[in-house]
């Protein structure tokens, strides 16, 4: 019992972060806390139960980075044919109307999690996308594209929150890593499927159609086997189903553990009845330290540019004189072979190591690229440092800043939270991909690969100082142990 007793509170301390987030009047209650784990099962439940559901879930992020590829090799095709060529501006938009349409979606992604559940909210999030694809691959003029794109953006912005939500609440926590980096590397096989796809599209006239056909089997599929997987027990425990919270987290973590983490839900939740949370209170309340974090996070992973990378690499390459298949395809191995290494180490590791080893690697491949620039575009050199800094770049990208922000913010918002602070936080992701996505073209041709490359880099160093000054590691904690460790100070 004793040996039990030193290890919650040794779980407990490890937690700990500086005293401006603990309230004097929450001890009572983390001692309770602590006091319930005596006696639990602290065999590691198994991954096999949860591991179905978990899958599923991965086909949003799928989509995600099918949608983000999918005009990247035939975006010069679809404005000869529906006759935009030479706008970069008005090509720039074939990409950010996806993504303003997925910031509105992220406003009503928190709001919809909560009010019909994590199941109910993927099902939605299929709708926009299967008919905002269908209009996409009959458009006949730039402004049906738009509408399109702008549809299936609206689903694109409710489905990756409710997948990080859904993917963390229904994890073991000594996998909770894991199962987080399958978002990452989904999103790695939607982006490389739709740039495989999109290789005909020289050779054969409306292969671009056929590519945006395709995204609607998998979004069907999302929509029809949510049907057969288990709601969030901690949204159904937010409801006041406890009975069928309970038998959900028996049937995703066996019968011990699901007691265990009841008892943990019951003493975390006492005294915090409330579940309505106003937009203020996340931005000004107790809790605007913990949303700061996720918002900013996810801006500077916007601001290193990658997205830029991802939605125009076959024109950067053209432009260098590279291969655009050949390149596109090395993009997706890159981005490939960082996500299995992030599955990997993300538990052993740790969210933290992750984020500084990965924002400090972009850094210095931005520093390849500004170093192409200064030489002759003849110099083969110049040719190797350029193609190397941008695979090196999508390579450290997908290690850590790709997949930690979608797993630790979850993790790191209280459940009372956690829908809507993630929609404040993704709607950040969004704004921020929105203007890269419509001003990269014309920011490249305004001032240049090396300033903008420069530019780029800044904001990855920039990243590693908040990261190593603000992020809590939580790796191997339990939700319940990381939301002790984050408690906000009291307002009283």
């Amino acid at each position: 019992m004793f040996s039990d007793l030193r290890r919650s509170f040794s779980v407990h301390k490890r937690a700990m972060v500086p005293r401006a987030y603990i309230s004097s009047n929450d001890i009572e209650d983390n001692a309770d806390l602590l006091q319930s784990s005596l006696g639990r099962d602290t065999s590691s439940p198994t991954w096999k139960l949860s591991l179905p559901h978990v899958l599923v879930a991965t086909i949003v992020p799928f989509l995600f980075g099918y949608h983000l590829g999918v005009v990247n090799e035939p975006l010069e095709t679809i404005s000869v044919d529906l006759g935009f060529h030479g706008n970069t501006l008005q090509e720039g938009s074939v990409v950010s109307t996806c993504l303003a349409g997925a910031f509105v979606g992220c406003l009503f992604s928190g709001w919809i999690a909560d009010e019909v559940g994590r199941r109910r909210a993927f099902q939605l999030c299929a709708l926009p996308m299967v008919m905002g694809a269908s209009i996409c691959a009959t458009a006949k003029s730039l402004t049906g594209m738009l509408l399109g794109r702008f549809l299936v953006g609206t689903g694109l912005g409710v489905g990756p929150p409710v997948a990080s939500l859904y993917v963390t609440e229904i994890s073991p926590a000594h996998v909770r890593g894991t199962y987080g980096s399958f978002i990452q590397i989904a999103s790695c096989f939607g982006l490389m499927g739709a740039l495989l796809i999109g290789i005909p599209v020289r050779s054969i006239f409306g292969w671009w159609r056929i590519c945006f056909w395709i995204s609607t089997i998998p979004a069907s599929m999302l929509a029809l086997l949510m049907t057969f997987c288990a709601e969030s027990p901690h949204w159904l425990y937010k409801q006041g189903r406890n009975v069928e919270a309970e038998a959900v987290l028996e049937k995703l973590l066996g019968a011990s553990q699901a007691k265990a983490v009841m008892l943990e839900l019951s003493n975390r939740d006492r005294g915090d009845e409330a579940n309505t949370i106003k937009l203020i209170e996340l931005l000004c309340g107790r809790h605007s330290r913990v949303v700061f974090i996720g918002s900013t996070l996810f801006a500077l992973q916007q601001l290193s540019g990658i997205n830029a990378v991802f939605c125009f690499s076959s024109t950067v390459f053209r432009r260098a004189g590279v291969f655009s298949n050949l390149a596109n395809i090395s993009v997706g191995i890159a981005n490939f072979i960082g996500s299995t290494i992030a599955l990997a180490l993300m538990d052993k590791l740790g969210r933290k190591a992750l984020l500084l080893c990965s924002f400090f690697g972009m850094a210095v491949s931005t520093v390849l690229q500004v170093l192409a620039t200064a030489l002759s575009a003849s110099n083969s050199t110049a040719f190797y440092l350029s193609v190397g800094g941008m695979l090196l770049f999508v390579l450290m990208y997908a290690v850590g800043a790709g997949p930690v922000p979608g797993l630790l913010l979850p993790e790191i918002f209280p459940s009372r939270i956690r829908a809507k602070a993630m929609a404040v936080s993704m709607a950040v992701h969004w704004v921020l991909n929105f203007f890269v996505g419509l001003l990269f073209l014309r920011l490249l041709d305004v001032m240049g690969p090396g300033p903008l490359y420069s530019t780029f880099g800044a904001f990855c160093l920039l990243a590693v100082v908040f990261v190593k000054r603000n992020v809590l590691e939580t790796k191997g904690k339990s939700l319940q142990e990381i939301e002790i460790a984050l408690l906000p100070q009291s307002p009283f």
